[in-house]
Parts: C-alpha cells; structure tokens; sequence
C-alpha cells in the first residue's frame, strides 16, 4: 500500500514539473519544430565545430547537460566541416580524431585539447601528423591512436556526421553551430535562456523536449 501510494506520488510530482514547463517553454521562443516526427527513441544531437568561438564557449555547459540526462540518453556530439577557418578534410580529421578518443573513453578530455589548441594557443593543423602530435602531447595512448584513427569504425562514424550534417542542411535546420537537436525534432534556442541561470534552465529545456509527446 505504502509503495503504490509512494509511486503516485512521485507520478503527481513528474506530471506536475512536466506542466510547469510547458508553460515556461514556448515554441518558436525556446525551440523551434524542425521535423514532423520525433524519433522512436529520446536522443540529443549537439551539431558543432572545434573552430567555432561558441562551440567553445557552449562546451562545458554540453559537459554538464550530458552528465545529468535520463539513463539511456546520450549527448551525441556531431562535429560539421563547413566552417571557412580549415579544409573539409582537416575538419573530418578533427572529427575522427574525437571519435577515437571518445571510443577510448576519452572524448571529454580529447575535445578539450583540440578546443584549447585552437582557441587558446592560437594555433592550427596542417594534416594528421599534426592533430596526432597535439593528443600524444596531451599523453593519448600513440598505439590507440594509430590502430583506431584510420579503422573502418571510425571512418564510419565520421561518414555518419556528414550524413547528418548534409541532411538538416538540406532540411534547413542546420544554419550554424552550436545547434542541439532533441528527439530528431525540437532545435533548441539559446538566447532566451537565463544567462545567469543557464545550466539549470538548459537542463530543464532538455528534460521537457525529451519527454514531449504532440
């Protein structure tokens, strides 16, 4: 008895934040509906660049976010190669070379040297050697490296970005990064956001869009 009253409970709590929120989240104010269908499935899609100042800057606030979803949900981070700043083919690198390190259990940690690199050093990638020096200077593990970098694993998942990238470009949802897609349907809008309550209403924002049901 104690256990079915203790279930309603936390039911009425649950439904009474999900109302809550539907009044403080307005479409087209703090997301935009860019698809007719949400997936199957709850998922979040962060589409960004490492040569992007913003991406930079939203980082550790996508950290935070995907440390703090519901069990079963990831953070799946999408790195685009349309930015101006290198080649389509630095770019892909730069997307594989996180794909190896967030294979390894190391993705955070491999981002944030790339981020670094380029926004706090200044400094730039003229080939592979160059991205594959920065992560063994960062003490990444050389042989994980080499085995991993060019694997068909790993080509394949970057060839996924593309395939993302290339189809909410074309379906005009993809105009810049950062850009967090949820649930295949809802992008999120950062500007209306409180810029001195961030995280907590980001993480709100999130929790309602996934749990959204039109």
């Amino acid at each position: 008895m104690f256990y079915r009253t203790f279930i309603s409970l936390i039911a009425a709590v649950s439904l009474l934040s999900c109302n809550a929120n539907a009044d403080k989240f307005v479409a087209g104010e703090h997301y935009e509906v860019v698809a007719e269908k949400a997936t199957a499935k709850p998922e979040i899609k962060e589409f960004f660049s490492f040569f992007c100042g913003h991406c930079f800057a939203f980082e550790p606030f996508a950290n935070k976010l995907s440390k703090n979803l519901p069990q079963g949900v990831e953070l799946e981070k999408v790195h685009v190669d349309f930015l101006q700043a290198a080649s389509p083919e630095v770019q892909n690198s730069l997307a594989r070379a996180y794909v190896v390190g967030k294979n390894a259990g190391q993705g955070e940690q491999v981002a944030q040297m790339i981020f670094n690199y380029i926004h706090k050093q200044h400094a730039g990638f003229n080939n592979d050697a160059d991205i594959r020096s920065l992560l063994l200077v960062n003490d990444f593990d050389a042989a994980t490296f080499d085995k991993n970098f060019n694997s068909m694993a790993v080509l394949s998942a970057a060839a996924k970005m593309k395939e993302y990238q290339t189809f909410w470009t074309e379906n005009k949802a993809l105009t810049g990064v950062p850009m967090v897609l949820v649930n295949g349907k809802y992008k999120l809008k950062f500007d209306k956001l409180d810029s001195k309550n961030f995280d907590a209403e980001l993480k709100e924002l999130v929790s309602y869009l996934l749990a959204k049901k039109d």
